[in-house]
């Protein structure tokens, strides 16, 4: 097969060590490798990159390892061509599995091009998909701590969400900041009621007579401070996200235009497709990516469990939390 690098590397990528192995094809036709171990410290990857340029090295593949290929990618990004793989294309010579044999097959491989890089968007894609993909963790957190406290105040028969819509609303929220307290008149917490739901009046105070115990109230008021906290972190994180969306205010507002999609939703789509939307020839590439189309998988008449077949596999793209 042809040699397509004539200078490239492999990297078999750990949590604590990176073994590298360097093909450099000379001259003369010979072919020389190299392998060396490195660790994962800052200082670790300068001497690697000090390495690979030293050696005139121009091209450098690595694995989708979880999150540790991360770090790699930031140091190398800018100074050599890097490719990041899906870790599923790439499968060795059974029966031969060492780190260093690693390296090795990844590096052949890549100096042959029988690797397809995985989609990595730029850094500032990147950094604002870290922001939005945090801020949906703290949306999450905030629904799982609204189920926790609707078991305590189930436990402690207060029926607030069979009246109530929301039990995070104004009205609900005041109640259960006069419950933790020490208020358990069912007539006074109904009396905090505001707007249309004074009108079930009644209904409150038949929900709010239940039997309330030290240990609910305590658990009550954590529920609430972090509910709280929730809050405040998800709106801060929805400022930074703003500010850094502003150059591209026309596209979020064209996005939010659509319906079933919010400001959030659009926000969201940005960060993880991006802006350049050159990297996606058509549209049938781009639901591909997002792994929004069926695949086929089929042999001799006999139809196999379908997959995915991805037009550019990126190993944190939106549609799965690791690497496949």
């Amino acid at each position: 097969m042809r040699i397509v690098y004539q200078r490239c590397c492999g990297l078999d990528v750990h949590k604590r060590v990176i073994v590298a192995c360097l093909l450099l094809l000379k001259p003369d036709g010979e072919l020389r490798s190299e392998i060396r171990k490195f660790g994962t410290m800052t200082k670790d990857l300068l001497e690697l990159l000090d390495w690979l340029q030293q050696a005139g090295c121009t091209h450098v593949a690595m694995e989708s390892t979880g999150v540790y290929w991360k770090p790699i990618y930031n140091i190398l990004e800018g100074q050599l061509e890097v490719i990041v793989v899906n870790a599923q294309h790439l499968k060795g010579v059974p029966g031969r599995k060492t780190d260093v044999l690693d390296a090795e097959w990844l590096a052949e491989c890549f100096q042959l091009g029988l690797l397809k890089a995985s989609f990595i968007p730029p850094a500032p894609v990147r950094e604002l998909r870290d922001l939005t993909r945090y801020r949906t963790s703290l949306i999450r957190e905030r629904a799982r701590t609204a189920n926790r406290l609707q078991k305590v105040l189930e436990d402690a028969n207060i029926k607030l969400a069979a009246v109530v819509t929301d039990i995070q609303g104004v009205s609900a929220w005041a109640m259960l900041q006069a419950i933790v307290s020490g208020n358990t008149d069912p007539e006074a917490l109904a009396n905090l009621a505001k707007g249309l739901l004074r009108k079930k009046r009644e209904q409150l105070v038949a929900a709010l007579c239940g039997q309330v115990k030290p240990h609910h109230r305590f658990l009550i008021a954590e529920h609430l401070s972090q509910i709280e906290y929730l809050e405040e972190a998800i709106q801060r994180i929805s400022a930074e996200v703003e500010e850094r969306l502003r150059p591209f205010a026309e596209d979020v507002r064209l996005l939010d235009s659509i319906p079933g999609i919010s400001r959030q939703t659009a926000e969201v789509l940005l960060a993880e497709i991006g802006w350049d939307m050159s990297r996606f020839p058509t549209d049938k590439n781009l639901a591909s990516w997002a792994g929004m189309c069926p695949g086929n998988n089929e042999s001799a008449g006999a139809r196999r469990g379908a997959y995915q077949e991805q037009v550019s596999q990126d190993p944190i793209s939106p549609g799965r939390c690791s690497p496949r």
